[in-house]
């Protein structure tokens, strides 16, 4: 804890002990794909993410259909007010190709996703054995092995 936690906390102890305590919200950004096909639609959509409380910038990239909202501000609420524009929005769905493990797979796969990116889409955890192949000439020369070569 620094100097300015312990001040908060040394602060905290002193005010009124029956006051509860706000728990402040976390400084994040929240992508967005909204379907913007003109400037008056990225106008619309930034003047009304904009009015949201606690928002600090709004950044759109038309060519991609991507918003960016950083500020004090929840996913869920940011998403509520972009579909209130009448546009169809949802949370940003693509990933880069980097962070998939098999980002050719046909679920991941997405035509109209930006170049370098694919859908985000969870792993399902496989479950079943795992069949482990030994390579028979590791085991031909092994000691382990009674039938293995004499010649060494």
């Amino acid at each position: 804890m620094g100097v300015g936690g312990t001040l908060e906390y040394i602060s905290g102890l002193m005010s009124s002990g029956h006051n509860k305590h706000k728990k402040k919200k976390q400084l994040q950004t929240v992508e967005l794909k909204v379907r913007m096909d003109c400037e008056g639609c990225e106008l619309k959509v930034k003047k009304t993410l904009s009015s949201l409380s606690g928002v600090k910038s709004v950044d759109i990239n038309r060519k991609q259909q991507k918003v960016t909202v950083t500020g004090y501000v929840e996913a869920n609420k940011v998403l509520k007010k972009a579909k209130s524009t009448g546009k169809k929005a949802e949370l940003w769905p693509y990933v880069p190709y980097s962070l998939v493990a098999q980002p050719y797979a046909v679920h991941a796969y997405d035509k109209k996703a930006p170049p370098g990116y694919v859908r985000n889409v969870e792993q399902p955890p496989i479950n079943g054995t795992v069949t482990r192949y030994e390579d028979p000439y590791i085991t031909m020369f092994s000691d382990e092995n009674p039938n293995a070569c004499s010649i060494m």
